[in-house]
């Protein structure tokens, strides 16, 4: 339970392991794909004097989340999927791609197996690498810089884009938002986005033709998900062309891809100064942003704050006597919660070691959904967005750290 919080490489990078079992234990991660690119981008770069690029990766994956959170599906599906005419919601919700329909008693559910990407966090915590990974560690992060600046500037100049006269970032911003909400030259703006899109060619016809149901209606109102990552692309070009972000500084333009993901969370943290300057301009009124220092500040504090608990209450594990943010005390992590989930102090929380608690009636339950055939398409008869269950499978380190995720007599039975 916790707010839903995209993050960079760079906030995940600055924690010491303890710290980030309280990120996982109070947030619910948004791991983006930039996050797995950018990381095992690592592979192939030259790292710190005395340590391996395979060591500096498997330090990053010592501190992946494993209690909550999910891989957020690629921007790039998402948009193909919205121009196409299907809604992508965007009300802070991890859209996880995957997923097997099923049924079980009547009851209908929505299976997500372990994802691949955790199965290779996983794998790199141990120092395991596959050949792949160091073959295709540089060309995963150069997939991102391959746009056709010429066409683009073509499309821009018929638009009547100019940002050199841009004077801040914001202006950038306005200019932007004009390109996916107005009416004129129609042809014109979903050519920019399937340009910047990368959209492939053979989807472009099924595409207008989608559109063209819709009396060629402004981005802003056909497909919002496509016109959120347009504007995040042209505000950047803009503001590149201004000289208000630096253009020599190669790592902007994977560091502003991140904001493609704002949609799908409540508070987006980081260390990096471009998203300090320019997320807050894409964040709704009740998202949040916050300053990489001030979390790791606010976690290595819950560290010290829960380390006086006695040895007994520690080792039935964090996920027992620290489902809440602490009450009492002026803890931001607690200022979140109630700024994002403002009812949580209300809400009780299961109580799983009451002897009158069934775990062998929840385990069973759990099992015969994991374990029901998947179901056909035409066999899914009810409402797909809202299963009687929902299961993710995930793989949880019964020790983090300095810490117990899982009660420690579960580590001395089933090592």
């Amino acid at each position: 339970m916790g707010p839903t919080t995209l993050f960079d490489k760079s906030f995940l990078q600055s924690l010491s392991v303890d710290e980030s079992v309280w990120f996982d234990q109070f947030f619910i991660a948004n791991v983006c794909p930039l996050f797995y690119v950018e990381t095992l981008a690592d592979l192939g770069k030259n790292v710190r004097v005395g340590r391996t690029s395979e060591e500096e990766v498997r330090l990053i994956a010592d501190k992946f989340p494993d209690i909550s959170g999910a891989p957020n599906a690629h921007h790039a599906g998402l948009c193909i999927n919205n121009l196409l005419g299907h809604k992508v919601p965007m009300t802070s919700q991890i859209p996880i791609a995957g997923g097997r329909f099923v049924k079980n008693e009547g009851k209908s559910g929505l299976v997500f197996e372990k994802t691949p990407e955790a199965e290779a966090f996983s794998r790199w915590q141990k120092g395991e690498f596959f050949e792949v990974e160091h073959q295709y560690a540089q060309a995963w992060r150069k997939t991102l810089s391959t746009l056709d600046l010429d066409e683009i500037a073509e499309i821009f100049r018929a638009l009547g884009i100019d940002g050199k006269s841009c004077k801040t970032l914001e202006a950038a911003k306005t200019i932007a938002d004009n390109v996916v909400i107005r009416r004129d030259k129609p042809f014109e703006r979903m050519k920019l986005a399937l340009v910047f899109l990368n959209i492939p060619t053979e989807l472009h016809r099924p595409i207008l033709e989608r559109w063209s149901l819709s009396n060629y209606l402004p981005l802003a109102d056909y497909a919002p998900y496509v016109a959120h990552v347009l504007t995040v692309e042209i505000f950047f070009q803009i503001a590149l062309a201004a000289q208000l972000i630096a253009s020599e500084r190669s790592s902007n333009c994977i560091d502003i891809a991140y904001l493609f993901y704002l949609p799908f969370c409540m508070m987006f943290v980081s260390f990096d100064k471009l998203h300090r300057r320019c997320a807050p301009l894409f964040l709704r009124p009740t998202q949040q942003f916050v300053w990489g220092n001030d979390l790791k500040s606010e976690l290595s504090r819950l560290n010290i704050h829960y380390a006086g608990l006695p040895e007994s209450i520690k080792e039935k594990g964090v996920m027992a006597f620290a489902g809440e943010p602490p009450l009492q005390g002026d803890f931001l992590t607690t200022q979140i919660w109630d700024r994002h989930l403002p009812n949580w102090r209300e809400r009780k929380a299961v109580d799983v070691e009451n002897p009158k608690f069934d775990h062998s009636k929840l385990a069973e339950m759990i099992n015969k959904m994991k374990d029901a055939p998947t179901l056909a398409s035409d066999e899914v008869d009810f409402d797909p967005t809202h299963p009687d269950g929902l299961m993710v499978q995930r793989s949880i380190r019964k020790r983090k750290g300095s810490w117990y995720q899982l009660p420690k007599k579960l580590m001395d039975t089933d090592e």
